[in-house]
């Protein structure tokens, strides 16, 4: 799981709202970072086998340093309150280097930014990056309340009083986001990137459906549907020949892991990609949100994190 990663050390932990901290990680032999672009994400390598993706937030021409934010969710998988409660500036951590699925078009158009939550990290780093370039954009940040909304005062400096940034929050008496109405404000050329909870996301789809589909992108915190964990049906593995029994409660990435074979995931939600497996024969039982509804269609690649299989016998690439 650790092949081609690298060690970062956490330079500075900051409060950046309620329930966030930001977390510098500088590279861990004092030289330069592998370069990213706007949208990118890092694996981290936690401790029991943990992978959890977090987007970089800082300008991608930075190769110092990388800075993710965190939000603690106590009824999430582990990683967050992890990294909330355990690292202290210092320490030695695993990451992979960056990789990105939710890249900023190359465009002259306009970009409408729509974050909610703690979905504002990846697009921050976009703010930046287009800011710096010089061309037009806007954002829309959904939070529960100020207090709640982190990197305000980096965006009111990003928007020097133009009235590109808008903070929509849920209290009374607080501007409450209008889906509809910020997206038919924008350009026919307009490119709009979402990123939030999956209620703003099925939102964002919903304002954004007469506007041509490569115009609109989107990056989810987790599958809008529930893993397959049904089971009942066998893995072959078309190049040791090994088959593999999926039991009922399982899914496809528990059974490779319970049998030690070598895969590589991340957010074992169906949405980064990381563990894009080939298949060989078989139907799979599609459940992720990476893949398009053409490629679910072709049935030629399978998330093995979330997606299961439809036919007894599914043949992967492995």
């Amino acid at each position: 799981m650790a092949d081609q990663s690298l060690k970062v050390r956490l330079r500075q932990i900051r409060l950046e709202a309620q329930g966030i901290v930001s977390l510098e990680f500088v590279a861990a032999d004092g030289g330069a970072l592998p370069g990213f672009t706007a949208g990118a994400h890092v694996d981290f390598l936690l401790p029991g086998e943990k992978v959890r993706s977090y987007s970089l937030l800082n300008d991608p021409r930075e190769t110092h340093r990388y800075v993710i934010a965190v939000l603690r969710e106590a009824e999430g998988r582990g990683g967050s309150v992890w990294l909330h409660d355990r690292p202290r500036v210092g320490d030695v951590l695993e990451v992979r280097p960056p990789v990105n699925d939710f890249a900023l078009a190359d465009t002259p158009s306009e970009s409408v930014l729509v974050a909610g939550g703690i979905g504002i990290t990846p697009l921050l780093s976009m703010a930046r990056q287009l800011e710096r370039e010089g061309r037009p954009w806007r954002l829309h940040y959904a939070a529960r309340s100020p207090a709640h909304a982190a990197f305000l005062d980096e965006l009111r400096a990003l928007d020097a009083g133009r009235g590109r940034v808008t903070l929509h929050c849920g209290e009374a008496g607080q501007v409450r986001l209008d889906m509809a109405a910020a997206v038919a404000a924008a350009p026919a050329d307009a490119h709009f990137y979402g990123c939030g909870p999956a209620r703003m996301i099925e939102a964002f789809q919903a304002a954004c459906a007469a506007r041509p589909s490569a115009q609109v992108h989107l990056e989810r915190f987790a599958a809008s549907s529930e893993a397959a964990t049904a089971g009942g049906f066998e893995l072959v593995l078309q190049r040791s020949g090994q088959r593999i029994a999926v039991a009922p409660g399982k899914t496809i990435l528990d059974a490779l892991l319970d049998h030690a074979v070598s895969v590589q995931y991340a957010c074992s939600a169906g949405v980064c990609g990381t563990c894009m497996t080939g298949v060989i024969e078989g139907e799979p039982d599609h459940r992720d949100e990476y893949l398009t509804d053409e490629e679910r269609r072709e049935n030629r690649q399978i998330m093995i994190c979330c997606s299961g299989s439809k036919s007894p016998t599914l043949v992967l690439d492995l």
